[in-house]
């Protein structure tokens, strides 16, 4: 029991997701839906079509309203049985891609490189991801492959700094892949774990960036056949279906292996993470909803789909 004047606890990643997809919760308007309380064919059809609104994409959307409406057609139902239905349905879909992201031991280091368009908060993203494997024990490297911006630089050396790991960077404007092929030796040399790689954030349509991104990954052949060993896409939650066609342009380029998505905090687009689900299959390994390092959180299906829908 709480003592008189002693502050409140700060709120668990479930609630603080729960009040960041709250948005994305009221777009679906399941009040609005359920007017006659009867999931008729008119509910189902503007259910399904709240769903496609709130970016779950067509198909997905289709098939989660016919498993709503199995053995419920033209019955009674609740508001909070419907959140309760929807929850589970949408978990279903994305149970499968709930993946936490491994460290292979047995590659040392094991290079991770990490991509993604301008704005998706990838360079912090890196940086939380950093705290988070030094506090298990991994002694890491961080590559400041993004070249173009010295704020991004400047903000890389910043998180290495707070979490206690290594940052290999040089000027502003350096070769990324030449910095990228050195930082891998560094990184061997000094008995590194793990080496993030940080690159510039690149449009999809832009072929002389993504042509970058390919000769990073090529130039670390060079050095371990087998790296890089992950390739992480950060995506922003509130681009909504233009991630998709982000994945599909950089899984044309790199062999992605998995996704993070931020900023799920404040959008209404929160549903696009069950419509990426349902086209790709690539594992989801966090999510974020916040700047602060505990923010980002690996990513839990049954948690997400229940903060999407407002399920008890």
């Amino acid at each position: 029991m709480r003592q008189f004047g002693e502050a409140p606890p700060p709120p668990t990643f479930f609630e603080r997701l729960k009040e960041g997809l709250a948005k994305s919760s009221g777009a679906l308007g399941l009040a609005e839906i359920l007017l006659k309380k009867k999931l008729d064919a008119e509910t189902i059809e503007t259910l399904e079509k709240a769903l496609i609104r709130a970016d779950l994409g067509a198909k997905a959307a289709h098939e989660i309203t016919g498993a709503v409406a199995k053995g419920r057609y033209d019955e009674d139902i609740s508001l909070t049985e419907l959140r309760k239905v929807l929850a589970a349905e949408i978990a279903r879909v994305l149970r499968p891609v709930e993946k936490p992201f491994v460290i292979d031991r047995t590659k040392k280091p094991f290079v991770v490189l990490v991509a993604g368009v301008n704005g998706t908060g990838k360079t912090t993203t890196i940086g939380k991801i950093a705290a988070k494997l030094v506090r298990e024990g991994y002694k890491v490297v961080l590559a400041a492959g993004d070249t173009f911006r010295a704020a991004a630089i400047e903000q890389l050396q910043i998180w290495g700094n707070r979490a206690g790991a290594d940052v290999f960077a040089r000027a502003p404007g350096a070769d990324a892949a030449g910095l990228v092929f050195d930082a891998l030796a560094r990184a061997r040399a000094t008995g590194a774990d793990v080496l993030l790689i940080d690159t510039a954030g690149r449009l999809q349509n832009k072929a002389g960036l993504m042509a970058e991104l390919e000769k990073i990954a090529r130039v670390l052949k060079k050095q371990d056949a087998d790296a890089p060993h992950a390739v992480l896409l950060v995506l922003d939650a509130t681009t909504g279906q233009n991630a998709v066609a982000q994945v599909e342009a950089f899984a044309a380029c790199v062999p992605l292996t998995g996704l993070i998505m931020t900023k799920l905090d404040g959008s209404a687009k929160g549903g696009i993470l069950v419509a990426l689900a349902a086209k790709f299959a690539l594992p989801v390994h966090f999510i974020g909803v916040g700047e602060k390092e505990d923010d980002l959180q690996p990513f839990a299906a049954e948690a997400f789909a229940k903060a999407l829908t407002g399920a008890p």
